[in-house]
Formats: structure tokens, sequence, C-alpha cells
């Protein structure tokens, strides 16, 4: 009635996985997380500069459909808000509601603009003239050049 030690001692299997290795596949989906999300976000960008870009291009289709009924343009002080009022000439307005760039801010409208009648500018993510990538300004006169 000798037993054999073997059986009854408890086997050596492993039950899950050590803190260590754990640990390393965490950073492993983080690093490509990160790598995702950078690559993504130039997308969105452009994304945001296109939709920007074609509503400027809808404001002065309007603008000029403006000046093609009241033989001027909307000063200074009207703004672009003037696209939006209705009128007898436009029962629904020019424009169906007042536009705004794909960062919530307010297009800038300037006339006389520096080189055409007027200026139509998006200043970008940061809301303020000039910057790089996100924060690059958008004009009717940039948009022509492209």
């Amino acid at each position: 009635m000798f037993s054999n030690s073997q059986t009854n001692r408890p086997s050596k299997q492993r039950a899950g996985f050590t803190l260590v290795e754990l640990m390393v596949v965490i950073v492993i989906i983080g690093l490509l997380a990160g790598a995702v999300s950078m690559s993504v976000r130039s997308y969105l960008i452009r994304g945001k500069q296109s939709v920007a870009s074609m509503e400027i291009s809808k404001i002065c289709q309007a603008l000029d459909t403006f000046y093609a009924e009241f033989d001027r343009y909307p000063t200074n002080e009207e703004g672009i808000e003037v696209l939006v009022e209705k009128n007898d000439a436009f029962p629904d307005g020019l424009l169906s509601k007042m536009p705004r760039d794909p960062w919530k801010h307010a297009y800038q409208y300037n006339h006389p603009g520096q080189t055409t009648p007027y200026d139509v500018i998006c200043y970008g993510a940061d809301g303020r003239e000039g910057g790089e990538g996100a924060d690059s300004d958008l004009s009717n006169v940039t948009i022509e050049e492209e």
C-alpha cells in the first residue's frame, strides 16, 4: 500500500498570466492605439478643412447672388447675417441658417477684401488669425488658388 507521492501532490499548471505579462500586453496595446489615433487625427483635420472650404464656397455663391439682385455686396455691418434674412426677392433667404465653421466659430466677412470685392475667412481650430495644421486659415482667396 504504497502510495505514489506524485498523485497526492497538486500539479503545477498555470492558472493565469503574471502581472508582468499583463503589463507588457497593455503597453503594446497603448502604443498601437497611440499610433492609430495620430494617423486618424490628420484625416479628421483634413475633413474639417474640406467642410470649411465647401461652406466658404456656398457663402460666396450666396454673396454673388445677393450682388446680382441688389447690385451691391453686404456691408461689414450687415455681414453674412443678411444672407439668412427673408425678403421679397428671397422669401427663404439665400442661406437656410447662419453658417458656423467645423470648429463652431463664425466665419469672418470683410468688404472690401484685400484682393477681391469681399473676403470670407475661417480662422481654423484656434479661431485666431494665422497658424499651421488644424489652426491654418482658409478663405475664398486661398480656395480659389487651389
